[in-house]
C-alpha cells in the first residue's frame, strides 16, 4: 500500500507520495502561499486522487492551483499532466521549451517511452497520457518568474539529464525543485539522519558536461535543501553536489571501460551486450558506495531498490557512447 501522508516542510512546502511502482519512489510537491498552490510533477494518472485528498486535507480546494510545474517531460513526471489540467481548469502548466509541444500532443513522447519501457510496460505504468490545450501551457523560460500568493518562484534551466529539463528556485523557502537534475535519493538508504544521493543518466538525452554544470548552478543557489522527485527532501547540498560529481565521474569510468573492452579485446563468450556490462558495473559501484556509506541493507534490497535506475543508467550512458565525439 503506497505511503498516503502528507509530509510537511517548512515555508509553505508539502510532498506526497505519487503512488508510482512502489512507496516512496516518486514524489509530488507542493508550494502553497496565501492558498494558492504550485504542483510540482505529476506522476501518473492516478496520482492525481492522491493529490485531490492532500490539498483537501490542506483546506484548499482545485481551484486554488495556479500552476502545475513539470520539471521534465519523462512520464514519470509528467505522465498524469494532462489528466491534472482537466482536474485543475484555472491552472497553467509551466514547461521547459523543448518539451512544451509533446505536452500539446503526447504521441511521440509515449513513443520514446515505449522504445525504453515496451509498449506493454508503458500501457501498465502510465495509461493515456492526454494531451494539454496548447493555450495552457507556458514555456519556461531561463529566468521566468511566476508570482504564487506573497513570493514569486524562478525557472531555470538545466540540462543534462534531459534537454527538456527545469529547475524551480524558491527563493522564501531556499528551495530547489530539481526533478531528475540533482539525482535521486531513496530514503531507505538513510544512515542516522545521513542521506545517499545517486546520479541518474537515464536515456536518451544524457549529457555529462550539462549535468556537471546544472549540479553546480543549483549548489550555487541560496539552499536549505533540494527536493528531488525521487525522494524528496535532500539536506546538505554542497556536500551532495560533491557527491554526486564523484558518483557521475565512477559512471563514466564504467561506461568507457566497458567501450574499451569492446574495441581493444575479444570479450568472453556469453559477456553480454555493452549496456548489460554496464549495468554489471553499475551495480557493483552501487553496492560499493552504499557499503561505504554506512547502509545496513542487504546487499539484494538495495539492488532490487535500484533496479529500474541500474536498468535506465545503463542504457543511458550505452546511448551516451554511441554519440561521444573524442
Amino acid at each position: 500500500m503506497f505511503m498516503q501522508e502528507i509530509i510537511t516542510y517548512d515555508h509553505g512546502l508539502f510532498a506526497i507520495d505519487a503512488g508510482y511502482v512502489r512507496p516512496q519512489m516518486a514524489a509530488i510537491h507542493f508550494i502553497v502561499d496565501d492558498g494558492r498552490v504550485t504542483i510540482v510533477d505529476t506522476g501518473v494518472n492516478e496520482s492525481l486522487a492522491h493529490v485531490k485528498a492532500a490539498l483537501a486535507a490542506l483546506g484548499l480546494d482545485q481551484a486554488s492551483v495556479d500552476y502545475v510545474v513539470l520539471t521534465h517531460i519523462h512520464l514519470d513526471h509528467a505522465g498524469g499532466a494532462g489528466s491534472f489540467m482537466r482536474a485543475f481548469p484555472g491552472a497553467r502548466l509551466i514547461v521547459h521549451p523543448r518539451g512544451a509541444r509533446h505536452m500539446a500532443d503526447p504521441s511521440k513522447l509515449v513513443a520514446g517511452a515505449s522504445a525504453v519501457y515496451g509498449d506493454e510496460a508503458v500501457r501498465r505504468l502510465y495509461g493515456e497520457v492526454l494531451p494539454v490545450a496548447a493555450t495552457r501551457i507556458i514555456e519556461a523560460t531561463d529566468g521566468l518568474r511566476l508570482p504564487l500568493g506573497g513570493r514569486e518562484l524562478v525557472c531555470l534551466d538545466a540540462p543534462g539529464h534531459a534537454r527538456h529539463h527545469l529547475c524551480l528556485f524558491d527563493p522564501i523557502a531556499g528551495a530547489a525543485f530539481t526533478g531528475d537534475a540533482f539525482g535521486l535519493s531513496y530514503r531507505e538508504l538513510d544512515v542516522d539522519g545521513r542521506q545517499f544521493v545517486f546520479p541518474t543518466t537515464t536515456p536518451v538525452q544524457f549529457d555529462p558536461d550539462a549535468m556537471r554544470a546544472t549540479i553546480d548552478m543549483i549548489a550555487a543557489l541560496p539552499l536549505s535543501a533540494v527536493y528531488l522527485t525521487h525522494f524528496s527532501q535532500l539536506r546538505d547540498v554542497p556536500a551532495q553536489a560533491a557527491a554526486l560529481h564523484r558518483r557521475l565521474d565512477a559512471h563514466l569510468a564504467i561506461a568507457r571501460r566497458e567501450q574499451a573492452a569492446e574495441k581493444h579485446a575479444a570479450l568472453a563468450e556469453g559477456a553480454g551486450s555493452r549496456a548489460t556490462r554496464i549495468r554489471e558495473g553499475l551495480t557493483e559501484l552501487l553496492l560499493a558506495e552504499a557499503e561505504a556509506f554506512g547502509s545496513h541493507l542487504p546487499a539484494a534490497e538495495i539492488v532490487e531498490l535500484f533496479a529500474t535506475d541500474l536498468e535506465l543508467n545503463a542504457q543511458g550512458l550505452d546511448v551516451w557512447l554511441g554519440t561521444e565525439t573524442v
